[in-house]
């Protein structure tokens, strides 16, 4: 039997209750983390990271091409970014500098998640890791390069559901 709450008024999903997925986005959100404020080798990010508890429950493939692929493609990433943003990239958090890295890369490479969740996504990690209103500042720009990178798939999201007689 399913549950008649709408989403919007449940509870938010317990730790145990991520998938894989989520879980990888966390990790690779740390171990960014430590890309962008300690300048660490992804090498040296990537064994600290598997070692952390919890790790074991993560997709460590989707936590793989995350980290290495943000890594790998960080200037392509920020030049993606920069016309998005309201202030310079330096002014822009760690944390929601790398949010978004990890949600423009899902955007361009990881085409079986949905635009809906990807930024669902990294609002999320936004919330609970970010400033007080970091998230507002993720979704308006991941959204924005939504419709950018996958604009077909935004513009079907986008549609107001048909009526009926």
């Amino acid at each position: 039997m399913t549950d008649p709450t709408p989403p919007s008024a449940r509870a938010p999903r317990k730790t145990s209750e991520k998938s894989g997925r989520s879980r990888a986005r966390e990790f690779a959100l740390q171990a960014l983390y430590q890309h962008i404020v300690g300048r660490n080798e992804a090498s040296d990010i990537d064994l600290f990271t598997r070692d952390l508890s919890g790790f074991h429950k993560a997709d460590s493939a989707h936590y793989d091409a995350l980290l290495h692929g943000c890594i790998a493609h960080s200037q392509a990433l920020d030049q993606l970014l920069k016309p998005l943003l309201d202030r310079p990239l330096a002014e822009v958090s760690p944390i929601e500098h790398g949010v978004l890295w990890l949600g423009t890369y899902e955007l361009q490479h990881c085409l079986d998640v949905p635009v809906r969740v990807v930024i669902n996504e990294y609002v999320e990690l936004a919330k609970s890791f970010g400033g007080t209103d970091g998230h507002k500042y993720v979704n308006g720009v991941l959204h924005k390069l939504g419709q950018q990178l996958r604009a077909a798939e935004a513009a079907r999201d986008n549609r107001p559901p048909p009526t009926t007689a």
